[in-house]
């Protein structure tokens, strides 16, 4: 059974930090591309940032400079670093693991900004 489980959400103020992590079970995890994801209310799922299974990472142009996104393919386990938090970064953050011909999602962790 595959399961990607999140955690590190929560609320913190403008300007602090948060990192999330995303821990995989029943997949080659090694051989996935793992994403982050996040989608605010009334709004539609957005790609905040990738890694190949190479390491190769990419990330949305909203968060280049404060995410970064690293896996340890020794823990079966992806991260998300955020800092510089904005209020706009409020949402519920979902974890990907991709092949070409499938992918999984975990359940979410919210990240709040707010004073």
């Amino acid at each position: 059974q595959v399961q990607l489980v999140e955690s590190g959400g929560g609320l913190v103020q403008p300007g602090g930090s948060l990192r999330l992590s995303c821990a995989a079970s029943g997949i080659s995890f090694s051989l996935y591309a793992m994403g982050w994801y996040r989608q605010a209310p009334g709004k539609q799922r957005e790609l905040v940032a990738s890694i190949s299974s190479g390491g190769t990472t990419n990330s949305a142009d909203s968060v280049k400079g404060r995410f970064t996104i690293s896996r340890d393919n020794a823990l079966n386990t992806v991260y998300l670093q955020m800092n510089s938090l904005k209020p706009e970064d409020t949402a519920l953050y979902y974890c990907n693991a991709k092949l070409p011909t499938r992918a999984y999602w975990g359940q979410g962790t919210q990240v709040t900004v707010s004073s």
